[in-house]
């Protein structure tokens, strides 16, 4: 009897125990399925986030470098516009400045004639007013090509109107005289000298 009851009481144990058992092994597997949808909504928030986060830094990185090209593109504009009002500003007076070119002849003509009479008060006006002249003109950036008698002749500096029987063969295809002065303004000839070249 007292078998009975022990067995009995054990049988009993081990239902309550198997009862209880299944209400804790129960309790965590609901807790994981709630547990395990919350984390799936987590999961996804995150990567819904991150998937943001990229887009915003994709769009940020593809404006930076648009910014970037338009930058280059502006500098690129100031500099190409500097250089042509620098080139503007060299050659704005070329006209102004050819037209006075014949002035300059009449005057260096005027002065060689005067300077044959004796009449030194005129020679010292005339050489005056071409002085401030010629100064005014260079001040505007014009300037004289160099060419004298003897130099080598240059076709891309001077314009030969004829030539002559070398007087010496120190000149043959040398320049033997200068008949026209050649200017130029900046680095730009604007009159080729005239020279008579030996042959």
């Amino acid at each position: 009897m007292m078998f009975k009851n022990f067995f009995k009481n054990n049988t009993k144990m081990t239902t309550e125990n198997t009862t209880n058992d299944e209400i804790v092994d129960q309790t965590p597997i609901e807790n994981n399925e709630i547990d395990s949808d919350a984390l799936d909504a987590g999961i996804e928030e995150r990567v819904e986030e991150i998937s943001r986060e990229e887009q915003l830094s994709q769009d940020l990185a593809s404006e930076k470098d648009k910014f970037l090209r338009l930058f280059a593109e502006f500098e690129n504009f100031k500099r190409r516009t500097a250089k042509e009002r620098i080139e503007l500003f060299k050659t704005a007076n070329q006209d102004v400045l050819q037209s006075m070119l014949p002035v300059l002849d009449d005057f260096d003509r005027a002065l060689t004639e005067i300077k044959k009479t004796d009449d030194n008060v005129l020679i010292q006006g005339v050489e005056l007013i071409q002085e401030k002249l010629k100064n005014t003109l260079f001040s505007k950036g014009l300037a004289e090509v160099e060419l004298k008698a003897g130099d080598a002749f240059d076709a891309d500096f001077a314009e030969a109107i004829t030539q002559i029987p070398a007087p010496s063969d120190k000149l043959k295809g040398k320049i033997v005289d200068v008949i026209e002065k050649g200017y130029k303004l900046g680095d730009k000839i604007i009159r080729f000298p005239k020279v008579v070249i030996g042959q």
